[in-house]
């Protein structure tokens, strides 16, 4: 985690009016919390740490992202062959996703009329990118969870470790809980996306230029923008799947112990 706080320093040439103490105070920071997360017998913010591989394939999607977009930011200052090839499977992939309310289509309406063309193409392919990214990791986890029986393969899936904010004990069935707050992660994640280009054109009606201007802020804000609505998009699923995992040993238990479905009938 600490490495993919200091990625994209270490990637895009940082100017001489920056330090980079902010940086690795953050990094240190996020690396020490993941570290303590997943090290410490009881847990407190960090969702499915014993649910492998949901974890890891959100970090690998992120860090896919964060690498690519700040070769993308890199290639205009210090190019090499690594930016270049980055740089034109971009221009490829913003082509095809240049279409009617593509994310593609979304960030060329809200950017600034005056920016010069060679931004504005870095923002198109930056973002054609990021969202290339961001689908990947949700179809790729999608398949894991139906391909290799997720979280099963890992032994009994503990809820309390798993999702130390939930609390099955009170607000009613845990099922159909679970299933709410599924659908309604699932549908923010959908809605995301165009949620802040709207909302940067019902306020200034263009993204800031200062955003541009400074490439760290730049690759972090189109990497957000991406992969933000994925990740609520992954955790809908995965909440989902424990969801059906439990209707399914309910069942299990009824069809094993028709007594205490004739107990509570009667």
């Amino acid at each position: 985690m600490a490495l993919l706080i200091a990625l994209p320093s270490l990637i895009v040439p940082l100017p001489q009016s920056h330090s980079p103490e902010l940086v690795t105070l953050t990094a240190i920071f996020l690396g020490c919390f993941v570290f303590a997360e997943y090290f410490a017998t009881s847990p407190s913010f960090l969702e499915f740490r014993d649910a492998r591989p949901m974890n890891r394939c959100r970090f690998a999607a992120l860090t896919i992202c964060v690498f690519l977009v700040s070769l993308l930011a890199r290639h205009d200052t210090a190019p090499t062959g690594l930016t270049a090839l980055t740089s034109s499977v971009g221009f490829l992939l913003a082509q095809g996703l240049d279409f009617a309310v593509s994310p593609v289509r979304l960030v060329q309406a809200v950017l600034p009329t005056d920016l010069s063309f060679s931004t504005a193409e870095l923002a198109r392919r930056a973002t054609a990118v990021a969202y290339t990214a961001s689908l990947s990791s949700v179809l790729v986890f999608g398949l894991i969870i139906r391909s290799s029986h997720w979280p099963q393969r890992n032994g009994p899936f503990n809820v309390w470790i798993n999702l130390p904010l939930f609390d099955p004990t009170t607000g009613g069935d845990v099922v159909v809980r679970l299933q709410r707050d599924a659908r309604l992660h699932i549908a923010g994640g959908l809605l995301a996306p165009f949620l802040l280009p709207a909302a940067v054109k019902i306020g200034s009606g263009t993204l800031d230029p200062a955003l541009f201007a400074n490439a760290q802020l730049f690759v972090w804000a189109v990497t957000g923008w991406a992969m933000f609505p994925a990740m609520m998009i992954m955790r809908g699923m995965a909440r989902l799947r424990v969801a059906e995992l439990i209707a399914l040993q309910r069942r299990s238990f009824a069809i094993e112990n028709p007594e205490n479905k004739e107990l509570k009938t009667a």
